[in-house]
């Protein structure tokens, strides 16, 4: 128990010559440990007498806490100097020049949706929106749509439960726009549709934009006035034709579909058609007094048309290197 001094100098020696934590514990453990120097020491209080072991005990206590101040200051020192050693390996340069800050853009369906309804609206067309799932009523008994017509399939409809679905089109709106407002009407409705179709020119989720004008003396001719107008100034050209070839859809009648002149040919461009009177009752509107037109369009198809894009799913796979084109 005689001369526990030295261990305190040994001990700082030992710890002083630790370069890194693993070291400074075996070091540690020389003196701490379950067979250090001091824990030996404390054993050996059994061997005293009972007037000698307050003393002894005391002693050792006194070299253990200096030892303890030693290890404490050495593992300071270490992690101090481990710190100091990782901040300057990760010391930034704070005078280079910072990176350059981007700027986001418009996706093109969203350019080509506010393009449609601005012109649109330069006509006196009013924009109308609406629910995305809807009854089947309205997607389909309230346009005209047999119950057994193909479009009802499973195959062709995302069905929610048995009497809601996804809206296949934007024409649900133009029935809930008739049911609270009376005529004379003008509206477009654009938004998303979806239908069970994917490759390189279809999409599960697409969109579209419906156009209906309701009033007293609108005849087919106002029609196609309207939209051979709206093409020639969405694509700015002047010279673009656009015919129209009879076809059949359950809520226009007569019904055609809408083509245009492109690159020398002819190009299919959407639907359209008179207003029929069994949509008229659905919604209260006198069909013997009033007269409608309805058309459609796949917006997808005009900006592919209009930005030169072959292939729609460029518009879904978020690749920065395609959006940032619109960016400008």
């Amino acid at each position: 128990m005689a001369n526990l001094d030295y261990l305190i100098a040994e001990a700082q020696t030992d710890f002083t010559s630790c370069v890194d934590m693993p070291a400074l514990e075996n070091a540690k453990a020389k003196y701490l440990g379950k067979t250090g120097a001091l824990t030996e020491a404390l054993k050996g209080l059994g061997k005293l007498s009972t007037e000698e072991r307050p003393a002894a005990g005391a002693a050792i206590n006194v070299v253990k806490q200096a030892i303890e101040t030693a290890l404490n200051v050495r593992r300071e020192a270490i992690l101090g100097a481990t710190q100091a050693k990782q901040l300057a390996g990760e010391s930034l340069d704070v005078t280079l020049p910072a990176r350059a800050q981007s700027q986001g853009g418009l996706h093109p369906v969203t350019l080509t949706l506010q393009r449609i309804e601005q012109l649109f609206h330069s006509i006196g067309f009013d924009v109308a929106t609406g629910p995305e799932i809807e009854t089947d009523f309205y997607n389909f008994t309230a346009l005209n749509i047999p119950e057994n017509h193909p479009a009802r399939a499973m195959h062709d409809t995302f069905y929610v439960d048995e009497t809601n679905v996804l809206r296949t089109h934007t024409s649900p709106v133009q029935i809930h726009y008739m049911e609270n407002k009376a005529p004379p009407l003008k509206i477009i409705s654009p938004g998303r549709v979806y239908r069970v179709d994917s490759d390189a020119t279809h999409s599960p989720m697409f969109h579209q934009v419906e156009g209906l004008w309701v009033d007293e003396n609108v005849s087919f001719a106002n029609l196609k006035g309207v939209v051979q107008d709206f093409l020639q100034k969405f694509f700015e050209r002047d010279d673009l034709t656009v015919r129209f070839r009879p076809s059949f859809f359950p809520f226009t009648e007569p019904s055609a579909e809408i083509d245009m002149s492109w690159n020398g040919g002819w190009l299919e461009i959407g639907g359209c058609g008179m207003v029929h009177p069994e949509v008229f009752k659905h919604v209260n509107i006198d069909s013997e007094k009033y007269r409608g037109f309805a058309f459609g369009l796949g917006v997808e198809r005009l900006a592919m048309l209009r930005y030169g894009v072959n292939d729609l799913r460029h518009f879904f796979n978020n690749d920065l290197h395609f959006l940032q084109q619109f960016n400008k």
